[in-house]
Protein backbone atom coordinates (compact mmCIF):
# COMPACT_ATOMS: atom_id res chain seq x y z
CA UNK A 1 0.00 0.00 0.00
CA UNK A 2 3.27 2.18 0.66
CA UNK A 3 4.51 2.14 -2.38
CA UNK A 4 1.12 2.99 -3.90
CA UNK A 5 0.48 5.96 -1.89
CA UNK A 6 4.01 6.85 -2.81
CA UNK A 7 3.62 6.70 -6.17
CA UNK A 8 0.50 8.14 -6.51
CA UNK A 9 2.48 11.52 -4.62
CA UNK A 10 5.30 11.59 -7.11
CA UNK A 11 2.67 11.45 -10.09
CA UNK A 12 0.78 14.33 -8.57
CA UNK A 13 4.33 16.19 -7.97
CA UNK A 14 5.08 15.23 -11.62
CA UNK A 15 2.10 16.59 -12.79
CA UNK A 16 1.70 19.93 -11.15
CA UNK A 17 5.34 20.80 -11.97
CA UNK A 18 3.96 20.08 -15.72
CA UNK A 19 1.02 22.04 -15.11
CA UNK A 20 3.10 25.27 -13.78
CA UNK A 21 5.45 25.22 -17.15
CA UNK A 22 2.84 24.36 -19.65
CA UNK A 23 4.31 20.94 -20.77
CA UNK A 24 1.04 19.05 -20.43
CA UNK A 25 0.03 17.80 -23.90
CA UNK A 26 -3.58 17.12 -24.82
CA UNK A 27 -2.52 13.88 -26.57
CA UNK A 28 0.09 12.57 -24.10
CA UNK A 29 0.09 11.21 -20.84
CA UNK A 30 -0.66 13.31 -17.80
CA UNK A 31 2.58 12.80 -15.58
CA UNK A 32 5.44 10.23 -16.18
CA UNK A 33 4.71 6.53 -14.83
CA UNK A 34 7.73 4.95 -12.69
CA UNK A 35 6.99 1.73 -14.93
CA UNK A 36 6.41 3.03 -18.56
CA UNK A 37 5.27 6.04 -20.08
CA UNK A 38 2.92 6.31 -23.21
CA UNK A 39 3.81 9.68 -25.23
CA UNK A 40 1.53 9.45 -27.95
CA UNK A 41 -2.49 8.45 -28.95
CA UNK A 42 -2.41 5.18 -30.13
CA UNK A 43 -5.05 3.71 -32.68
CA UNK A 44 -4.78 0.90 -35.62
CA UNK A 45 -1.95 1.16 -37.84
CA UNK A 46 0.22 2.18 -35.39
CA UNK A 47 3.39 -0.24 -34.41
CA UNK A 48 6.29 0.15 -31.80
CA UNK A 49 7.48 -1.12 -29.00
CA UNK A 50 4.73 1.36 -26.94
CA UNK A 51 2.17 -0.74 -28.56
CA UNK A 52 4.23 -3.85 -27.14
CA UNK A 53 3.71 -2.28 -24.04
CA UNK A 54 0.00 -1.40 -24.28
CA UNK A 55 -0.88 -4.90 -25.54
CA UNK A 56 0.75 -6.24 -22.39
CA UNK A 57 -1.57 -4.59 -20.19
CA UNK A 58 -4.69 -5.46 -22.17
CA UNK A 59 -4.19 -9.18 -23.09
CA UNK A 60 -6.62 -9.75 -20.92
CA UNK A 61 -9.27 -8.54 -22.89
CA UNK A 62 -8.94 -10.18 -26.06
CA UNK A 63 -12.67 -11.95 -25.98
CA UNK A 64 -13.93 -15.05 -25.20
CA UNK A 65 -11.43 -18.02 -26.88
CA UNK A 66 -9.24 -15.40 -27.97
CA UNK A 67 -5.57 -15.03 -27.46
CA UNK A 68 -4.02 -11.13 -28.24
CA UNK A 69 -0.39 -11.23 -29.89
CA UNK A 70 1.99 -9.18 -28.77
CA UNK A 71 3.60 -8.13 -31.65
CA UNK A 72 4.19 -4.64 -31.33
CA UNK A 73 0.95 -3.79 -34.30
CA UNK A 74 -1.94 -2.36 -33.51
CA UNK A 75 -4.31 -3.89 -35.51
CA UNK A 76 -7.98 -4.88 -35.52
CA UNK A 77 -7.36 -7.44 -32.33
CA UNK A 78 -6.07 -4.70 -30.58
CA UNK A 79 -8.37 -2.22 -30.63
CA UNK A 80 -11.12 -5.12 -30.16
CA UNK A 81 -8.78 -5.50 -26.65
CA UNK A 82 -8.31 -1.73 -25.96
CA UNK A 83 -12.40 -1.09 -26.03
CA UNK A 84 -13.11 -3.87 -23.86
CA UNK A 85 -10.32 -2.82 -21.31
CA UNK A 86 -12.05 0.70 -21.74
CA UNK A 87 -15.44 -0.40 -21.42
CA UNK A 88 -14.50 -2.54 -17.81
CA UNK A 89 -13.24 0.70 -16.87
CA UNK A 90 -16.24 3.02 -17.82
CA UNK A 91 -13.98 4.79 -19.95
CA UNK A 92 -15.35 5.73 -23.58
CA UNK A 93 -14.66 2.47 -25.75
CA UNK A 94 -13.54 3.83 -29.01
CA UNK A 95 -11.02 1.22 -29.06
CA UNK A 96 -8.18 4.46 -29.21
CA UNK A 97 -5.63 4.11 -26.55
CA UNK A 98 -5.23 7.85 -25.05
CA UNK A 99 -4.54 10.02 -22.49
CA UNK A 100 -7.67 8.64 -20.34
CA UNK A 101 -6.42 4.65 -21.42
CA UNK A 102 -3.57 5.59 -20.38
CA UNK A 103 -3.90 7.15 -16.72
CA UNK A 104 -6.24 4.12 -15.88
CA UNK A 105 -3.06 1.75 -16.32
CA UNK A 106 -1.06 4.24 -14.82
CA UNK A 107 -3.51 3.93 -11.79
CA UNK A 108 -2.95 -0.22 -12.11
CA UNK A 109 0.25 -0.51 -12.46
CA UNK A 110 3.42 -0.75 -9.76
CA UNK A 111 6.85 0.68 -10.40
CA UNK A 112 8.35 -2.38 -11.43
CA UNK A 113 5.62 -2.88 -14.11
CA UNK A 114 3.01 -5.34 -12.34
CA UNK A 115 -0.60 -4.86 -12.09
CA UNK A 116 -1.78 -3.82 -8.78
CA UNK A 117 -3.53 -6.94 -7.53
CA UNK A 118 -0.54 -9.24 -8.26
CA UNK A 119 3.12 -9.07 -7.76
CA UNK A 120 6.36 -10.79 -8.92
CA UNK A 121 7.00 -12.67 -5.47
CA UNK A 122 3.50 -14.03 -5.54
CA UNK A 123 4.28 -15.48 -9.20
CA UNK A 124 7.98 -16.80 -7.81
CA UNK A 125 7.58 -18.72 -4.47
CA UNK A 126 10.51 -20.90 -5.99
CA UNK A 127 13.78 -18.88 -6.40
CA UNK A 128 14.63 -15.05 -6.60
CA UNK A 129 16.62 -15.15 -9.64
CA UNK A 130 14.05 -16.81 -11.64
CA UNK A 131 17.37 -18.72 -12.66
CA UNK A 132 16.38 -22.69 -13.70
CA UNK A 133 13.19 -23.45 -15.60
CA UNK A 134 13.08 -23.85 -19.49
CA UNK A 135 13.69 -20.45 -20.41
CA UNK A 136 16.24 -17.57 -19.29
CA UNK A 137 15.58 -15.84 -16.19
CA UNK A 138 14.54 -12.82 -17.96
CA UNK A 139 12.08 -14.16 -20.10
CA UNK A 140 10.49 -16.21 -16.83
CA UNK A 141 9.90 -12.43 -15.59
CA UNK A 142 8.44 -11.26 -18.27
CA UNK A 143 6.41 -13.88 -18.92
CA UNK A 144 5.17 -14.11 -15.49
CA UNK A 145 4.87 -10.37 -15.92
CA UNK A 146 2.49 -11.19 -19.25
CA UNK A 147 0.24 -13.65 -16.59
CA UNK A 148 -0.20 -11.22 -14.20
CA UNK A 149 -1.99 -8.09 -16.03
CA UNK A 150 -4.50 -11.69 -17.68
CA UNK A 151 -5.03 -12.10 -13.62
CA UNK A 152 -5.68 -8.43 -13.48
CA UNK A 153 -8.14 -8.69 -15.98
CA UNK A 154 -9.73 -11.60 -14.56
CA UNK A 155 -9.50 -10.66 -10.58
CA UNK A 156 -11.47 -7.53 -12.44
CA UNK A 157 -14.18 -9.10 -14.34
CA UNK A 158 -15.00 -11.07 -10.99
CA UNK A 159 -15.93 -7.81 -9.11
CA UNK A 160 -12.45 -7.18 -7.83
CA UNK A 161 -12.48 -9.90 -5.50
CA UNK A 162 -8.92 -11.23 -4.57
CA UNK A 163 -7.40 -13.90 -6.17
CA UNK A 164 -5.04 -16.94 -4.85
CA UNK A 165 -1.96 -17.77 -6.18
CA UNK A 166 -0.64 -21.05 -5.38
CA UNK A 167 2.30 -21.63 -7.39
CA UNK A 168 3.66 -19.53 -10.38
CA UNK A 169 7.29 -19.98 -11.92
CA UNK A 170 9.13 -23.40 -11.56
CA UNK A 171 12.59 -24.23 -11.72
CA UNK A 172 13.51 -27.96 -12.89
CA UNK A 173 14.67 -28.68 -9.43
CA UNK A 174 11.30 -27.02 -7.89
CA UNK A 175 8.70 -28.81 -10.24
CA UNK A 176 10.57 -31.73 -9.58
CA UNK A 177 9.76 -31.64 -6.12
CA UNK A 178 6.49 -31.17 -6.67
CA UNK A 179 5.61 -33.87 -9.07
CA UNK A 180 5.47 -31.10 -11.29
CA UNK A 181 5.55 -32.66 -15.83
CA UNK A 182 8.62 -32.22 -17.50
CA UNK A 183 7.01 -30.38 -19.78
CA UNK A 184 4.98 -27.98 -17.47
CA UNK A 185 4.05 -24.47 -18.50
CA UNK A 186 5.57 -23.57 -14.94
CA UNK A 187 9.07 -24.01 -16.40
CA UNK A 188 8.38 -21.30 -18.54
CA UNK A 189 7.08 -18.65 -15.83
CA UNK A 190 3.73 -18.65 -18.05
CA UNK A 191 1.50 -20.83 -15.71
CA UNK A 192 -0.79 -19.92 -12.59
CA UNK A 193 -2.36 -22.37 -10.09
CA UNK A 194 -5.01 -20.74 -8.62
CA UNK A 195 -6.65 -21.91 -5.09
CA UNK A 196 -10.47 -21.30 -4.20
CA UNK A 197 -11.23 -18.14 -2.10
CA UNK A 198 -13.94 -15.94 -2.54
CA UNK A 199 -14.71 -17.76 -6.48
CA UNK A 200 -14.91 -21.49 -6.87
CA UNK A 201 -12.23 -23.69 -9.00
CA UNK A 202 -15.17 -23.62 -11.42
CA UNK A 203 -15.84 -20.50 -11.16
CA UNK A 204 -12.46 -19.21 -12.12
CA UNK A 205 -11.75 -21.89 -14.71
CA UNK A 206 -15.12 -20.30 -16.53
CA UNK A 207 -14.15 -17.06 -16.90
CA UNK A 208 -10.66 -17.59 -17.72
CA UNK A 209 -11.92 -18.34 -21.51
CA UNK A 210 -12.73 -14.51 -21.49
CA UNK A 211 -8.96 -13.57 -20.72
CA UNK A 212 -6.40 -15.07 -23.05
CA UNK A 213 -5.20 -18.20 -21.60
CA UNK A 214 -4.60 -21.16 -24.17
CA UNK A 215 -4.07 -23.69 -21.38
CA UNK A 216 -6.84 -23.96 -18.69
CA UNK A 217 -6.93 -27.26 -16.48
CA UNK A 218 -9.28 -27.42 -13.31
CA UNK A 219 -11.66 -29.83 -11.36
CA UNK A 220 -12.54 -33.06 -13.25
CA UNK A 221 -8.96 -32.78 -14.69
CA UNK A 222 -6.41 -35.49 -13.75
CA UNK A 223 -4.44 -34.07 -10.90
CA UNK A 224 -6.60 -30.44 -10.74
CA UNK A 225 -8.88 -31.25 -8.59
CA UNK A 226 -7.67 -29.14 -5.73
CA UNK A 227 -6.54 -26.21 -7.90
CA UNK A 228 -7.33 -24.21 -11.81
CA UNK A 229 -4.24 -24.04 -13.92
CA UNK A 230 -3.82 -21.47 -16.08
CA UNK A 231 -1.54 -20.89 -19.12
CA UNK A 232 -0.10 -19.48 -22.64
CA UNK A 233 0.68 -22.98 -24.43
CA UNK A 234 0.96 -22.39 -27.63
CA UNK A 235 -2.87 -23.77 -28.85
CA UNK A 236 -5.87 -24.12 -26.61
CA UNK A 237 -6.29 -27.06 -24.29
CA UNK A 238 -9.45 -26.60 -21.86
CA UNK A 239 -10.24 -29.22 -19.99
CA UNK A 240 -12.29 -28.99 -16.44
CA UNK A 241 -15.06 -31.23 -16.59
CA UNK A 242 -16.70 -31.02 -13.61
CA UNK A 243 -17.05 -27.22 -14.67
CA UNK A 244 -18.55 -27.85 -17.94
CA UNK A 245 -14.79 -26.60 -19.50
Amino acid sequence: MRRRVARSLLAFVMFAAAVLTGTVASAGPAYADACYTWNRTLSQGASGSDVRELQIRVAGYPGYGAVLAIDGRYGPATAAAVRRFQSAYGLAADGVAGPQTFSKIYALQEADCSPAHFDFAELNRCNSTWGGGNVSAATARENAKRTMWKLEALRHALNDQSIRVTSGFRSKACNSAVGGSTNSRHLYGDAADLGAGPHSLCTLARQARNHGFNGILGPGYSGHNDHTHLDHRSSRFWSAPSCGV
